[in-house]
């Protein structure tokens, strides 16, 4: 089957409904993770759908892209339901025409190391998309397979294992290579050129894994674990790093929204609460009527916010995107102050500014700061008591306080008094925690008995995060 072009036919195989349903079913999909799409741009992609050649699958994606999405971030979510829902092909995919062929041994095996020169070669070229594309079909046909206990079904991995073309990179620039003299701008230009070629080779084979492994469970199932999710909803504590560097990226974005939450909350609060004793007074002149209120005098200035962050190996994802989250609020607050452990605190608000990358105020943070002490390992007890004492001065009447960690204190004394202290000095406290409320409690963690001495929060991803930071920091 060619992979030029199919998309409406074989997308509509099994739709109950037609087109239309089918495409209410993809828009369903995108909801359900993560991206909002209402129903006035359903009714217009299905005004595109009905101008647009359903037989040009690209121009079908673009289209449907254009009239469905709000922001660019949303792409690579859309992009891998897209290949669910309009499939290139339906079953399994044979070269035809001029397409490649995986090279065979005379026992009629494949023939690995012919397979790699090819796959180096058609790297090696400029204009060899249609036939890389029909080469990663065949590799997920013919080296991807595996019995499960459920039948036959389709590896990724598998169809890579043997091929490794992430170590073809020096074969393919020794085709590129237009001579000696090349010099060293060039050839470093080269090597990521040829870096993003394999990249994408190694995305078609799991694109069409995920293709032939849908045709046998369902899309929906597939679309669940394979389909990658918004950087706001991914789990901190899951989070891969590519993943994690698309959360840096949306950080400006989340505390953009942030800042105009607090900045209007701001100025509903120069109003003032209700003065009920002079309103009360005021409405004798009006037979007791309360005609005209009148409000106290809102207190003025910003407040003062402390941040006490567990920056371990377990929780680094969530403390890293709440410090960038907060670092980037830093004019919302008259003063902030931000202190890091591992098993004992220090003061590391130096290290963060509006000009400072996270990644090198984090390698500070280990290098410069004194955060780890004897082990090495997770002490909130000997942490927050650390704090109190050689940071009396931190915490004040005026304070916001906000912990952030997962509260395993590997089962050393949670030093619930010191948290006690704290709260009852601070102005607000609360705990962020990374962890699943289910698992608080659970072998080493100290959660539940924190969250007896200071309100705990569930802060599994960064809309959540966003939603608790928003609803928690005063005004």
């Amino acid at each position: 089957m060619s992979t030029g072009s199919i998309p409406a036919d074989a997308a509509l195989m099994g739709a109950p409904h037609g087109l239309p349903g089918h495409l209410v079913g993809f828009v369903e999909a995108l909801r359900a993770r993560g991206i909002p799409v209402g129903p006035s741009e359903t009714v217009d992609a299905g005004r595109v759908v009905t101008v647009l050649d359903l037989m040009d699958r690209e121009v079908l994606r673009e289209g449907l892209a254009c009239a469905l999405l709000r922001r660019t971030t949303h792409r690579t979510t859309f992009d891998g339901l897209f290949d669910l829902w309009f499939p290139i092909a339906v079953g399994e995919r044979t070269a035809v025409g001029d397409e490649v062929e995986i090279p065979k041994t005379s026992s009629g095996e494949v023939d690995i190391q012919a397979l790699r020169e090819l796959l180096a070669e058609l790297l090696a070229q400029e204009s060899a998309e249609a036939q890389l594309e029909a080469l990663a079909a065949q590799l997920v046909e013919q080296l991807g397979q595996y019995q499960s206990a459920s039948g036959s079904s389709f590896s990724a991995y598998k169809a890579l294992k043997d091929v490794q073309p992430q170590t073809l990179l020096a074969k393919i620039l020794a085709g590129l290579a237009a001579g000696p003299d090349i010099s060293a701008f060039d050839t470093e230009i080269a090597r990521r050129a040829v870096r993003g070629r394999i990249d994408g080779f190694r995305a078609s084979v799991e694109a069409e894994t995920r293709r032939r492994v849908a045709e046998r469970i369902g899309r929906e199932r597939v679309a669940s674990y394979a389909v990658s999710r918004q950087s706001e909803d991914v789990d901190f504590l899951r989070a891969s790093e590519s993943e994690l560097i698309e959360m840096r990226r949306s950080s400006q974005r989340l505390a953009r929204i942030l800042a105009s939450r607090l900045a209007v909350r701001r100025r509903h609060s120069r109003r003032g609460e209700i003065d009920l004793r002079k309103t009360l007074r005021k409405s004798m002149s009006t037979g007791g009527v309360p005609v005209d209120l009148v409000n106290r005098k809102p207190r003025p200035g910003r407040p003062e916010l402390v941040l006490l962050c567990d920056v371990s190996g377990s929780v680094a994802g969530f403390s890293n995107f709440t410090l960038l989250l907060v670092n980037a609020l830093r004019e919302q607050f008259s003063r902030v102050r931000i202190f890091a452990f591992v098993d004992q605190t220090d003061e590391v608000t130096r290290f963060f500014d509006s000009r400072t990358q996270l990644d090198t105020a984090m390698t500070r943070i280990f290098t410069e700061a004194a955060v780890v002490g004897m082990d090495g390992h997770s002490d909130y007890g000997n942490a927050l008591a650390g704090f109190v004492r050689d940071f009396p001065d931190a915490v004040t009447a005026r304070s916001s306080l906000l912990i952030l960690g997962d509260a395993r204190t590997n089962y050393r004394d949670p030093e619930l008094d010191t948290v006690r202290s704290l709260v009852r000095t601070a102005k607000h406290a609360h705990w962020l925690n990374p962890e699943m409320r289910t698992n608080w409690g659970s072998g080493d963690s100290a959660a539940d008995k924190y969250q007896q001495v200071i309100e705990m929060h569930e802060c599994r991803s960064a809309s959540q995060l966003t939603a608790v930071v928003s609803r928690l920091l005063p005004v």
